[in-house]
């Protein structure tokens, strides 16, 4: 939600640019603070080509998506993720895609549209391309979220984090710096700068290191799941700041996507 609001201030290239940066100079902070050091040779490069996948290729498609979408068509269409990561980790990281697993992400699926009420979806032309960009930045973000796992072994997490933000830069800043020459930003207020901390430090830093942390502790099929609350999550944080409506559906999608949580957490790993 704070995305697309600061959408129409600030270009998505430019917007993806501040958040990493913010995000790399938050943990860049804890690093120093901490007295650890950063990942050199070989193994720093593999970590920065994922974070090109993900920070620089996904987050790109993300925000684009976003801006040329609908809200409601990015949370559904960006929840078809953990659809993406079964394959890809049984290809990656020889996971097996057990019958627990494909129950749970049935069930959590439909979960997840019952959440969001497929008639609040737009589908009609003009909004074409940003679906195609939000099921793009679907399929990218879970090749990230399998790569990190793959790179983070016997790896430390907080530097895996901001060496993969960095892989997101190359990208990000030349397309930002053509988009504030050519489009320009509009009026920066105390509360688009308050957007911008959130996205950087809690959206970012925070919230991408967790992310990171779970897909290294546990399989990626299994951590994948979890991605389903963030619907949830979003419309309890609606309901609560905004005053907005909880409809009778919402609650049986809440039920849904739980139970596909429970399922795949007490079933078998192998």
């Amino acid at each position: 939600m704070v995305s697309k609001v600061l959408l129409e201030i600030i270009p998505p290239f430019t917007l993806i640019a501040c958040r990493l940066l913010l995000g790399s100079l938050t943990l860049a902070a804890v690093l120093a603070w901490q007295h650890r050091t950063l990942i050199w040779g070989r193994h720093l490069w593999q970590i920065f080509g994922v974070g090109i996948i993900g920070y620089g290729i996904s987050l790109g498609f993300q925000f684009v998506g976003t801006k040329l979408s609908t809200a409601a068509n990015g949370s559904l269409v960006t929840c078809a993720t953990p659809m993406f990561v079964l394959p890809i980790a049984w290809i990656i990281l020889r996971e097996r895609i057990t019958a627990a697993r494909l129950v749970a992400l049935a069930i959590s699926t439909i979960g997840v549209i019952a959440v969001l009420d497929p008639r609040n979806v737009g589908l009609n032309a003009q909004l074409f391309w940003g679906n195609v960009a939000l099921l793009a930045a679907a399929l990218t973000w879970a090749l990230y979220s399998v790569l990190v796992r793959f790179v983070s072994r016997d790896a430390d997490i907080l530097t895996v984090s901001l060496i993969a933000f960095l892989g997101g830069l190359p990208i990000a800043i030349p397309v930002a710096a053509y988009e504030l020459m050519t489009v320009g930003i509009g009026r920066v207020d105390f509360g688009v700068i308050l957007g911008l901390l959130f996205l950087g430090v809690i959206a970012t830093a925070l919230a991408m290191f967790l992310w990171n942390q779970a897909f290294a502790l546990l399989e990626a099929g299994r951590a994948s799941l979890t991605f389903f609350a963030q619907p949830v999550v979003g419309t309890l944080l609606g309901w609560h700041f905004l005053h907005e409506t909880i409809s009778p559906l919402f609650l049986l999608g809440g039920l849904l996507i739980a139970a596909g949580l429970i399922i795949v957490s007490r079933g078998p790993s192998r």
